[in-house]
């Protein structure tokens, strides 16, 4: 007799980066949630991604491959900025999702993202037709 285990696991990380000497104002958060059903990591990030948040996302979705999920559904819904340097880890996670035989998708981006992916990834395929032109 086998038995199936269902396996679902909830992460939630919070980034805050402590204030820059002679910032005007501290600069924003990121909060990265994962969930895993059936071997497929649900993650939903929320707040801004940039040079301080990008090492926090980009080892949320490397975590993701070695723990052995088949794929990464990552909702940008809640995403309000994204740099150069959040692109970047964007990238290098669907670039290291690819070698080990996983899928990463990005769902749902705000316009003003969904702009940047456009215009830089015109050969990865992160984003589906439909989620380019939602208006958040």
């Amino acid at each position: 007799m086998s038995t199936n285990r269902i396996t679902a696991r909830s992460m939630t990380v919070r980034h805050r980066p402590s204030p820059q000497r002679g910032a005007a104002r501290p600069t924003g958060t990121l909060t990265v949630e994962r969930h895993d059903w059936y071997g497929r990591a649900e993650i939903t990030l929320v707040g801004e991604i940039d040079m301080d948040s990008a090492p926090i996302v980009r080892h949320a979705l490397s975590r993701c491959v070695a723990d052995g999920v088949r794929a990464i559904e990552v909702d940008l819904t809640r995403v309000s900025f994204c740099d150069c340097s959040g692109l970047s880890a964007l990238l290098q996670a669907y670039d290291r999702a690819a070698a080990a035989g996983v899928s990463l998708r990005l769902h749902h981006p705000r316009p003003v993202v969904a702009r940047l992916i456009a215009l830089v990834c015109t050969d990865a395929p992160l984003l589906s037709l439909d989620d380019m032109g939602e208006d958040r």
